[in-house]
Formats: structure tokens, sequence, C-alpha cells
């Protein structure tokens, strides 16, 4: 599709660049804030497919990405296996038959491909005649095409790795890395390595693995992110899983990441599939079709590797156009039928499929092929925009202020040696409601103190005792509150998981269901044949009944119960225990199914919204003033998120406990305040395009720790500037001098000037703005009007 290209720009003070330098105000610089031409994020557009006479529709194929074209070699057309390679420009949108010489590898498919320099890597597959049924079988051969010259040629490698197909594929520190697949009798997990830095001196090297290794499978993807390899889902014999692994390339150790989907309060994984892709951008991982239990779904995944969640993208629907003029850009809906027909396919979303394959060309996704229903082959190209925006620091940023401890305003005295940890009353009140009644009894107790007039002196930090709670538990629980997770010692160590037992009954006693449930999940992974005596005894003494039966179920399993018994712990253990397995291992009691929703808590997120809403107002301990209004807040929360308001409350804090609030010389509007802390407290990015114009330059003057506030009032602004509001934003562009947008807003409201006249706003305008409408509208009228217009009169 066309695009129409333009430029607007809004002159505010940024960084130049994502992560700031708030040590030197000379890095401050006044940078242009270009709009258009922009790809909508989340948008599905359907590409021209690949006509006939150019290829054949495929599936089981590769696509690799170079420089700004699509390469797509080998699969079947339903009838034959292939092995010509067609290019696709991503520009010009064009398909034509890539130029090779020499000899290709025979016709194949679910081979493999990947890009290494400024060449292509062909690995294994299947050939034959599957037409005839004749001469079929797996192959291990590699060959090599350079982009440059279109030359193909097979590497003569040594090593005995086996031949295969339906593996997986990367390329990682100058090495090819093959990993499973299928070799015509079994499905296999083993994983070979290759230099491709010297042809000359290139052989097979097999990678001893640790870990949690994925079991045997084949048909599915592999995807590098930060330095890790992950595996997610694929046929493993009978059985397709929907795990996701990961691969360390450094220790070429495997760990299978569990997926806490309910306590993180994150949509589940996928369901289990085989025949999908998978692909990595920035710290995301994007999964999408394949066959999901007899079904082709057609949702996209996407897994963040920081913070260990998925969700579904929710494609962008919207159609819309940008048209160029002089200095400005101009954004409507199309209301147009034309238009709107021309561009229907702007939103258009894959049908599902499988066997398909995908690869990324800068901010972008391209998904070529695969098998459809009824199993017809398609050569269609989509193109799927990513997001850019920055990760959301808010874990990160609380955690870091739970490390270092500074601001600290209560000592937790624990257990019978009254060990102290300190920590800060807005956090723990907005988390736990045990403790913040803990906190309020010990402040009442203290003003009470300070009234009687025994003692002149308020001491420094506010003191809570806790007899229940030893320290190294509690400072396990502290960091839960502080960040929603808990740092997991090591798994199956004995004492590791006495530790988290501790802390599993303090989260009983302080009724915090999301740390129970995350302690259990930790425990039941971590019961072993080694521990599991150990941890029933401890479950059984601690009164912890859920673990207890999970341990007691463990040990009776068919495959653990003389393994248990014939250890040395089993003749130490209580006659009380010794009874419950040999009755249980007779006859094990009823499975008993509850369809009682898990109680997972409330979130991290969701204590700090309600903490802002007023639910902490009563431990605020600083005041914002905004344009002379009070705006009660916390300081610990403040210098958690901030680096501007961390180095005011270390070193020149106002005595009078109050702070004016500006973004350099502007003063925000109180709507754009709100939405400030709201980010502030819980990470909140939803605002009216108008407060992202007194927003943009917050994240560098305030210091946040990178510029994802930034990124979505940008976002904000080229896609919501509309009628019904293009009024308040030209009042907010006139206020941030925002020069540039103030004239797109008067560009916007000359040419929709029947709608805007008849907004009720309009006449609350103050008159300099007035006359600038009326300016706009005389500029606007041609002496062709102006002509007319006099012979009315």
């Amino acid at each position: 599709m066309p695009w129409f290209p333009g430029a607007m720009s809004c002159k505010s003070k940024v960084a130049p660049s994502v992560d700031f330098d708030h040590s030197c105000s000379d890095s401050v610089e006044y940078l242009t804030l270009n709009f258009g031409p922009f790809e909508t994020v989340h948008r599905w557009r359907r590409l021209p497919p690949c006509d006939e006479f150019v290829g054949a529709r495929r599936s089981k194929h590769t696509v690799v990405a170079y420089r700004d074209a699509i390469y797509v070699f080998g699969g079947d057309n339903g009838k034959n296996m292939l092995n010509d390679l067609l290019r696709f420009d991503v520009k010009d949108c064009s398909w034509c038959r890539a130029f090779t010489t020499g000899t290709p590898p025979a016709p194949r498919y679910h081979h493999s491909a990947v890009v290494y320099g400024s060449s292509m890597f062909v690995f294994g597959g299947y050939t034959g005649d599957i037409y005839s049924n004749s001469n079929l079988k797996n192959k291990n051969d590699l060959f090599e095409y350079k982009f440059a010259t279109g030359q193909w040629t097979e590497w003569k490698v040594e090593g005995r790795l086996v031949a295969r197909s339906a593996h997986g594929a990367t390329v990682y520190n100058d090495k090819l890395w093959i990993f499973a697949g299928y070799d015509g009798n079994a499905r296999l997990n083993d994983m070979w390595t290759i230099s491709l830095q010297d042809r000359e001196q290139a052989y097979w090297e097999e990678i001893e693995q640790s870990g949690e290794i994925p079991p045997s499978c084949c048909n599915f993807p592999v995807a590098v992110c930060r330095d890790k390899m992950f595996v997610f889902s694929g046929q493993s014999g009978a059985k397709i899983t929907n795990n996701l692994f990961q691969f360390e390339f450094k220790g070429h150790i495997w760990t299978r990441i569990p997926t806490e989907h309910l306590l993180r309060g994150s949509p589940p994984p996928p369901q289990r599939r085989y025949g999908h892709t998978m692909v990595a951008f920035d710290r995301h991982l994007y999964v999408f079709g394949g066959a999901a239990d007899n079904t082709l779904p057609n949702e996209l995944h996407c897994y963040d590797v920081d913070s260990q969640t998925w969700e579904v993208i929710q494609p962008s629907t919207d159609i819309s156009l940008w048209f160029g003029g002089k200095g400005f850009t101009f954004w409507f809906v199309v209301c147009n039928l034309s238009l709107l027909n021309c561009n229907a396919n702007f939103s258009q979303m894959p049908s599902g499929r499988l066997f398909h394959a995908a690869a990324v060309i800068h901010d972008a996704m391209y998904i070529f092929g695969g098998t459809v229903d009824n199993n017809v082959r398609s050569g269609e190209m989509y193109r799927f925009q990513f997001s850019c925006y920055p990760k959301c620091t808010l874990h990160e940023d609380y955690g870091k202020l739970w490390e270092n401890r500074q601001f600290c305003d209560v000592e937790f005295t624990l257990g019978e040696r009254e060990e102290k940890v300190l920590g800060h009353i807005a956090i723990v009140t907005a988390r736990c409601k045990w403790l913040r009644k803990k906190i309020l009894q010990a402040r009442d107790r203290q003003k009470q103190k300070d009234s009687s007039g025994r003692s002149s002196r308020v001491p420094p930090l506010l003191e809570v005792s806790i007899r229940e709670a030893d320290a190294q538990p509690f400072e396990v629980l502290m960091q839960f509150l502080y960040t929603d997770k808990i740092q997991y010692p090591r798994r199956g160590h004995v004492q590791d998981v006495l530790l988290i037992m501790d802390v599993y009954k303090l989260a009983l006693s302080f009724k915090l269901s999301r740390l129970e449930q995350l302690c259990v999940q930790y425990i039941e992974a971590s019961v072993d044949l080694q521990n599991v005596l150990s941890v029933c005894e401890n479950a059984n003494k601690l009164q912890l009944d859920q673990l207890k039966e999970h341990c007691l179920n463990f040990v009776v399993k068919e495959s653990h119960f003389n393994q248990v018994i014939m250890t040395k712990e089993f003749e130490h253990l209580s006659t009380q225990l010794i009874v419950e397995i040999v009755r249980r291992k007779q006859q094990p009691p009823p499975r008993v199914y509850s369809d009682q929703p898990v109680d997972i808590g409330t979130s991290l997120v969701q204590d700090m919204k309600a903490c802002l809403e007023g639910a902490g107002h009563e431990f605020c301990d600083i005041i914002l003033l905004l344009d002379g209004h009070p705006r009660p807040a916390h300081k610990a929360i403040l210098a958690a998120r901030s680096s501007y308001f961390e180095a005011m409350f270390r070193s020149f804090m106002p005595e009078d406990g109050q702070v004016n609030i500006s973004i350099g010389e502007m003063v925000p509007s109180t709507q754009a305040f709100e939405s400030m802390l709201r980010y502030i407290y819980y990470g909140d990015v939803n605002m009216p395009p108008e407060d992202s114009l007194y927003l943009f330059a917050a994240p560098y003057y305030y210091g946040f720790s990178n510029n994802r506030l930034q990124a979505y009032c940008k976002q904000n602004l080229e896609m919501n500037v509309t009628v019904e509001n293009v009024l308040q934003i030209l009042e907010a562009a006139d206020k941030t001098q925002a020069l540039d947008m103030k004239k797109h807003c008067l560009h916007i409201i000359v040419h929709q000037f029947t709608k805007v006249s008849k907004l009720p706003n309009l006449r609350s305008l103050s008159q300099p703005l007035l006359l600038d409408i009326i300016d706009s509208l005389a500029s606007h009228i041609s002496d062709k009007q102006c002509t007319e217009m006099s012979s009315d009169i």
C-alpha cells in the first residue's frame, strides 16, 4: 500500500536517547517529535500474494530475512516437494524468483534455514517424491546461498550428526545450532553445533546438555532472545505440550519456565500446538498459528521474557490515512466509501494455518504460506507491526527501593532474637492489611508516648514488633511486597525448600493469597526423592495440610514408593507419618475436585492503584503543590520511581515538606498531573491525548527509568487527535508552546469547522486562541471564495 508522507514536530525538552542521562543538565537538547508516516502498532496488513507464475503456494517451507527482502525456499505444494528460491521486496511489495547459480539443495520440506553474515544456510529436511511415495528420506546436508552472487554451495562436513527433519535451528556466536527433530523412526532431543566462520575447518560437534531438557520433539519453532534460545510446544510422540523452555548458550543449561499466569494476572500460555511459528523482537517472543487440538487458531500470542508473562495481542482495527502538507501532517478517519474500499485490507488478519514460516525485518513480522483449512496451501504474505515500547520498570523500581533501603520509615523487630528489618510504610501498608493494622497500632502507641511527655524526641523510625516471624522468611515476604515476586533459592535443596515453607506459613498468617500460591508452586516443583520426607515432616509440623498432601501423594506413586521407603530418612520418620504413608499406599483416598476459583489475591499494580486513589491517604508524608493546590503523596514511592525526587529527598528536602510541581518551566494541567501520578504509582499510561503534550518531556525532567511514558505519549498523539478533542489539544499545545502541534490542530479545525463550530467548549476558548482560529479560517478562504462572497454582498 502507498504511504502518504508528512512531518509534524513538537519541540520539547527531551533527552536524545532511550536511557536518559540525568546527571548533567548540558545533555538537554531540543528535539523534534516527528509524526508520520507511521504504521499503526499491532496492525496486520495483507500484502500482495505470490503469483503462481513466480512460485507455487506452499507449506513446510522456510523464510529468512536479509536486508529489505524475504527469501522463501523449498516446501511442498500439496503434490511435489520444491527447491525454488523466491524473493519478496518489502519496500516495493513485489515478488520475483531469486537469482541462483550452482547446484541447489534437492527438493525438500521440514528443513531449516538461517542467515549468517551475507549468506543463507539450509540444513536437513525431508526429500524424495511425495507424489509417487519413492526415495523418501531425511537429510543432514548443509548448503550455503550467497545473497550477493546467488551462488549455491554444499558444505562437506565431518561428523556423525543424525539426518533429520522438523527440527529447530538458529545462529548464535558464529555457530549454527541444531536441536531435536525427527529422524524417520523416532523424535530426537539432541543438540549439535557447527562453526560457520571457516568452511574448511567446520565439523559437527554434539553439545552436552543439562538441566530440564525438553522431551524429544519435532515441528516446533526456536527463537533467540536476550542471549538465550527458546523452544515452545511441538509434537512429542503422541503428546503435544505447551511448555516453554529456555536454553542458556553459555552453560548449555535448559530451564522449563513456569507460567504462574494466575498469579501474575496475565492470560495463560497458548494452547499446546505444533506447526506454529515463533519469532523474537526486542524482549518479546511472538507465537502465531499451528494446529492446536484439531483447530487452527489465528490469535497472536506474546511472551515477555523479562516479566515471564503471556498475553494475546489485540490487533488494531482502525482504518486510517495520513495526508501530508507543508510542515504538518493531518490524520483523520476515512469516511469516503471509495477510500474505505481501497484500504479495506489495512487491518486484515491471516486465517489460522500451520507449517507456515515467519521472519522479522526492522520492527515488523512477515508471515508467508502455510496449510489452511481443508489442507489447502497458501501463497499469502502478511505483515504485523510490532510495538517498540520500553518495558514497564514498576516492579524493578520498587525492588531497588527495597534493596538499597533508602528513605525507610519503619523498623520491624522480629522473633525471639529481635532481629531488625527496615521497610517503607507506604509500600507495606498498601500491600498487606495484616501489617497495616500492626503499623497503625504502633503509630497510635507512639503518639500516646509523645503526648504523655515521657519522650520529647520523635524516633526517626516507627518501631513495630512481630513475634510471629523470623527475619529470613520475613525478608522474603517483604521482597514479594515490593516486587510481586520472590527470589527463589536453589530448587530441591532441603534447607531452601524449608525456608520457603516458613514463608508460606507467614503468607497464610498475613493473608497474602498471592504469596501463598507462589510458595506452593515452588515447593511442589522442588519436591524430589531426596527431600520429600523432610518436606513432608516439616509440613506436618507446621500444619500445612496442602503441602503435606502433595508429599504423601508423591511418595506413594508407583515409580517412587520403593525408592523412598528404602532410604535412611524413612527409618527415622515419625510413626504417625509412616502409618499414613502405608495406609495411603494400600487405599488411596478419593480425589476431591473443587470448582471454586483460586484466590490469587491482589497484584502490586492493583494495590498501588488503590493506594493512590485513597487507601493510602493516611500514610502520606509529602505535599505536592500544583499551581498552589496541594496533593498529598508518599516520599518513598516518588523516590523509587523518579531520580528527581530521590535526589531532592536525599539532599535538599524542603523544610515545610512541600514541593512545587512543574515540567521545566511549564506547569501541567490538573488532569495531566493526575495522569503522571498514575504512571508513577502503578505504571498506568492511559490518558487523554491532551495530557500527552504536557507529559512528553516528563520522563527526562523527573528522571524516570526509561522513556516508556514518552513513547506512549507520542503514539497517543499520533493516533487520537479527533474533531471531538482537537480544541482541548489546541489549548494544551498553546500552553506547552508545541507550535507544530498547534498548527496541526488549527488545520483540522479549519477543514472540519462545520463540526468544530458546534462543540460547546469552542466558546470557552481564550480570546487569543479564538483569534488564531479566525486568522486560520481567513487564510484558508481562497480569492475565488472571497469574490463569490463579495458578489453576494
